[in-house]
């Protein structure tokens, strides 16, 4: 990866690696949300409700996918993050590091990339509210209507 690729590049110019580095593992984009669009298919992101349910692959103890790099063949509707599809997805947390860079913004002084230390990026982002790690539930097994009381605040759009 090259050097301070983030505040170097534009997201359009990044590799593939410098791309997946950007993501903080969170695990936040895997939790099931309910999102309303209008009907020229806007979101009002301030509209977006996360729930603590998340996708089957998640690991709720780690927060981390089961099976991130074949994730797709497992759910085949998982959210695929790219340059393309980026502006749709705002819905994102304000946290993101995509989001962030996409408008404009720093990365959290908290992410890997700045204190390439991952003991410490972990401790702040528990610090910080950040990360479904010990917070979330499986979706397996689950009703709608049971997944629908689950809305939590602690996502922060």
């Amino acid at each position: 990866m090259r050097p301070k690729f983030w505040s170097h590049f534009a997201l359009s110019e990044l590799n593939h690696s410098e791309w997946e580095a950007l993501c903080d593992g969170c695990g936040s984009c895997c939790l099931i949300k309910y999102i309303d669009e209008d009907e020229n298919g806007d979101v009002d992101e301030e509209l977006v409700e996360y729930t603590d349910v998340t996708c089957q692959l998640m690991d709720c103890a780690t927060g981390y996918c089961q099976h991130y790099a074949t994730r797709q063949e497992h759910v085949p509707d998982c959210i695929q993050l790219t340059m393309d599809n980026l502006p749709n997805m705002m819905w994102l947390p304000s946290h993101c590091a995509y989001k962030r860079l996409y408008k404009g913004q720093n990365l959290p002084s908290w992410h890997l990339l700045l204190t390439q230390d991952a003991v410490v990026t972990q401790q702040q982002m528990r610090a910080a509210n950040v990360g479904v790690a010990g917070r979330c539930v499986s979706e397996t097994g689950m009703s709608d209507e049971e997944m629908e009381t689950r809305v939590v605040n602690w996502v922060q759009v």
